[in-house]
């Protein structure tokens, strides 16, 4: 009884594990690529590998091995350090297509 306990311990830790290595790699994707220059942080790319790999091994491994906890401490930097930031810039670092309020020289703003 014990057992069969632990082991749907491990299980829901491992899925809340992948969603949360998956949500930190979708939000990395949606930003855009000169948010993470402005920040002064690492390359989309750089993250996009990074927190892909994460992903990848939390999926392949058990959670109680070396790599997943490598993965988790990627993707608590990324959340707490490289997502706060970005999100600070203007617009929130995500691509953003001009919207039909935008004149020839940025958003009009009524002649305020």
């Amino acid at each position: 009884m014990l057992i069969q306990g632990f082991t749907g311990f491990m299980w829901l830790l491992s899925m809340a594990l992948i969603i949360f290595s998956g949500f930190a790699l979708l939000d990395a994707a949606v930003r855009r690529e000169d948010a993470y220059r402005a920040a002064d942080k690492k390359t989309k790319p750089f993250w996009l590998i990074i927190l892909g790999l994460a992903f990848v091994v939390n999926l392949l491994f058990p959670i109680l091995s070396f790599l997943p906890i490598i993965g988790l401490i990627a993707t608590i930097v990324y959340m707490v350090d490289v997502r706060p930031a970005i999100r600070a810039l203007p617009g929130g670092g995500r691509s953003q297509r001009g919207s039909s309020s935008d004149g020839p020289y940025g958003p009009w703003n009524g002649g305020r």
